[in-house]
């Protein structure tokens, strides 16, 4: 009896640990679904630095730091879509944007000024005589008057010139004489002669007349002809008037090319080259413009004015520009060779990046950061960033020249318009935030970068260490200095890229 009573005992004593173990289990927490956390699916960890490494399950970097996870709808669908701007056809209609294509231009600028025309000193010629005597004729009587090289233009006569002929014939005469004198005799006689011939050669007798004063025919009279073809600036020679050696007797200038000089502002006579295209239009020709280059500019600077003269060659060959002509000038400055180039208003500039929006095609757009460089007649020269060929916007109705207008207005780009209101859209999440306190290291304010040595960030999971930042914007750069504590606010704006956006000294 006793047997089968301790058995009893013991198949209920067995029959309870099984149940209880049963309860125990039933009262704790169900263990949790590999990739299934807060009702949301996980699809992968991602490095926590943001390098291209995923994990499918949790793990940890070479810091130590756990891998980020991944839920679903958190994933880029099209990589190739990623940091693309979307609008609607008829957003797009309605915003008015306009695109165009990156080309090649001539950046010239034009520096504008006014000037005047003078007679180019090139084509100066003035007629003299190299001995005295009296005007008996003369044919270029009027100022103004045209005249061809060559051409004779007065006559004069000069006793010095009569003896002068004289003494020559009379020279010959003595060296035929003296032709059986011994050899002294004849080399004086000789060296006589070619004295007389000289002087007359050195008056600017021609060759004629030197050969009738030899015969022994004197010129009572010498005609001086024209030294260049053109005008008639100056007349100081009036028939009957005496005049001595060297005096100017006309003043000849060839006006079929003319010197613009044009008064340019100090400040922008850098920006000035010779060889540079330049235009000039005056009003007594409306709509005509005369095109010429930059020939010279002159080393000094008018004191009263600031300005400094550029002189510009202007072709005259029609002769319908004149000396002293006042009109306006242009000189095309900058850079003459084509670059490639976009509208400038297609450059959306935030103050620490120029921006262009490239059309990708089909309402997606592509936020593009681009190196600028010269700027002329509403373009710009982009140095990198877009190539030549792509199609960038040029003009919207929302976008405006301020930081603050182009946040809300890429926030708008993206937003899909919905079918009721506008308070309806649905506005796109805001990126997390993350806070923390760290001490400056070093700050690189042309870079808008800083080094930080923080502390734990408990919403990352990160420990602490010693990593760069970007600033956000570049006045918090004046905000800290190396070796200050802080208490940093800080969000990712790219893929690994984290960025400072507000600080709070004495964290």
């Amino acid at each position: 009896m006793n047997k089968w009573i301790v058995a009893a005992l013991l198949a209920v004593v067995a029959a309870g640990a099984f149940w209880g173990g049963r309860m125990s289990h039933l009262d704790e927490p169900p263990a949790p679904t590999p990739g299934v956390a807060e009702g949301r699916k996980i699809l992968y960890y991602r490095n926590p630095m943001g390098q291209p490494d995923t994990s499918p399950v949790p793990k940890k970097d070479p810091m130590g730091m756990d891998y980020i996870p991944v839920y679903a709808g958190e994933e880029t669908r099209n990589p190739e879509d990623e940091g693309v701007l979307k609008i609607s056809l008829a957003r797009l209609q309605k915003l008015g944007v306009q695109t165009a294509a990156a080309e090649q231009r001539v950046l010239a600028t034009p520096l504008r000024a006014v000037g005047s025309l003078v007679v180019n000193e090139r084509g100066l010629h003035t007629l003299t005589a190299r001995f005295g005597g009296w005007v008996e004729q003369l044919r270029a009587n009027t100022t103004g008057q045209t005249v061809k090289k060559g051409e004779p233009l007065m006559a004069v006569y000069s006793p010095e010139l009569l003896a002068a002929q004289q003494e020559l014939h009379l020279a010959l005469e003595g060296e035929r004489a003296l032709a059986n004198a011994d050899a002294d005799t004849r080399r004086r006689a000789a060296a006589l002669v070619e004295a007389s011939r000289q002087r007359l050669d050195l008056w600017a007798i021609s060759a004629e007349q030197l050969r009738g004063a030899e015969a022994g025919r004197f010129a009572r009279q010498l005609w001086l002809h024209a030294p260049a073809s053109g005008v008639v600036l100056e007349k100081a020679a009036v028939e009957g008037r005496r005049f001595m050696a060297g005096d100017p007797l006309l003043q000849i200038a060839d006006l079929s090319s003319l010197w613009l000089l044009a008064d340019v502002f100090e400040q922008d006579i850098g920006r000035v080259r010779v060889g540079q295209a330049a235009q000039f239009t005056v009003d007594a020709f409306p709509g005509e413009v005369f095109r010429g280059r930059v020939d010279f500019i002159y080393p000094t600077v008018n004191p009263q004015t600031r300005t400094a003269q550029v002189r510009i060659e202007l072709a005259n060959a029609s002769g319908r520009l004149r000396p002293a002509m006042f009109g306006q000038v242009e000189v095309l400055t900058g850079k003459m060779k084509p670059v490639l180039a976009v509208a400038d208003s297609a450059v959306l500039d935030s103050g620490l990046a120029q921006t262009v929006l490239v059309d990708l095609g089909g309402g997606r757009f592509e936020p593009r950061v681009v190196g600028v460089g010269a700027r002329a007649d509403g373009w710009v020269e982009i140095r990198k960033g877009i190539k030549m060929g792509e199609r960038v916007v040029t003009r919207a109705n929302f976008l405006i020249d301020s930081e603050s207008n182009l946040k809300a207005a890429l926030a708008s780009m993206t937003a899909q318009p919905g079918t009721g209101s506008a308070s309806k859209e649905k506005a796109r999440p805001a990126k997390p935030q993350h806070e923390g306190d760290a001490k400056v290291m070093a700050v690189d304010v042309a870079a808008a970068t800083v080094t930080l040595a923080h502390q734990p960030i408990a919403s990352l999971k990160w420990p602490a260490m010693t990593m760069d930042f970007a600033l956000g914007d570049a006045a918090l750069a004046k905000q800290i200095t190396p070796g200050a504590k802080i208490h940093f606010w800080f969000e990712e704006r790219g893929e690994g890229e984290w960025t400072i956006i507000k600080v709070q000294k004495g964290g």
